[in-house]
């Protein structure tokens, strides 16, 4: 499959803005079965500095700063990415239980089946700024790590649970809901039930990371599809020994393939921000974005 993605996200502001600095994170990366093809970025007004670099997760990052004086300002992102069919099937009954990969994350001493990528995978099993282990989320997760299950069918239960138990909700949270509030009224949005897992996962032992990026979306039969009517998506991922990371996107209910495209990962939604940064003056603001998936060629 080969996308376009155009991600157009635009402040309007009551009054100048002398001095700006800013982060962008929406250049997508390679990874298994994704080939970046081109992506670039633009700026209006005109960004005095600007430079890329990779971010400690390996995610692709450009900082810019505005100097002159401006009332608005607009990034757009486009990128053209190759999604390959994951090659992948998983067989839930067989393989790694999760209770084996949790007693491999958790040696302090090393040994033969503790790899490179496996100590790397330790780092995605602390608490991280958003998303911190509780007994309620330990008591969640518990339904689904029955003892002896292989670590794919329960994380795959888990994806499955989440999905049925809760609502997708746009206006019942913000990116400051605790999880605690998630979790309680069982309502949310992509970014939500992505660390929900994430703790349940990590109430347990294992190593789970948070994916950002969009999906595909397709519009009502009959209809044509509007311009800047999709969104970004967010999903999450588990480290299985041998196989690697394992993405599985609990909004929708599967795992994803040929549909999602990566933008990046980290630990929560806080180390992957699309956009952030500092701004002296502008009072308030209006923010829009606007974001198309358009498939090109399958």
């Amino acid at each position: 499959m080969h996308y376009k993605i155009t991600h157009i996200t635009k402040y309007d502001y009551t009054d100048k803005v002398s001095l700006s600095y800013s982060e962008a994170r929406l250049m997508p990366r390679n990874c298994k079965n994704q080939q970046v093809i081109s992506s670039t970025l633009d700026i209006e007004p005109y960004a005095a500095d600007f430079r890329i670099r990779e971010d400690f997760f390996g995610n692709h990052v450009a900082y810019f700063s505005m100097q002159q004086a401006h009332h608005a300002f607009t990034i757009t992102a486009v990128s053209e990415v190759q999604l390959q069919e994951n090659p992948a099937q998983l067989d839930f009954y067989q393989g790694y239980t999760w209770e084996a990969v949790r007693d491999l994350l958790a040696q302090q001493t090393h040994s033969t089946k503790q790899t490179a990528d496996t100590l790397d995978a330790r780092q995605y099993t602390l608490d991280s700024p958003l998303v911190a282990v509780t007994t309620e989320l330990a008591e969640y997760a518990t339904l689904s790590f029955t003892p002896s299950r292989s670590i794919t069918g329960a994380v795959n239960d888990l994806m499955q649970r989440i999905y049925k138990d809760f609502t997708f909700d746009p206006d019942f949270t913000t990116l400051a809901t605790p999880l605690a509030t998630v979790l309680e009224h069982r309502r949310g949005v992509c970014q939500d039930f992505a660390h929900l897992a994430i703790g349940c996962l990590r109430s347990v032992g294992l190593a789970a990371r948070y994916v950002s990026g969009y999906i595909e979306t397709l519009p009502p039969a009959g209809e044509a599809k509007l311009i800047g009517a999709d969104a970004s998506h967010a999903w999450f991922s588990v480290y299985v020994p041998e196989q690697g990371w394992i993405d599985f996107d609990p909004t929708n209910n599967q795992m994803p393939n040929t549909q999602h495209i990566t933008l990046g990962w980290g630990r929560d939604y806080a180390d992957i921000t699309p956009l952030k940064g500092v701004i002296f003056g502008g009072q308030q603001h209006e923010l829009d974005v606007s974001v198309h998936v358009e498939c090109l060629m399958e």
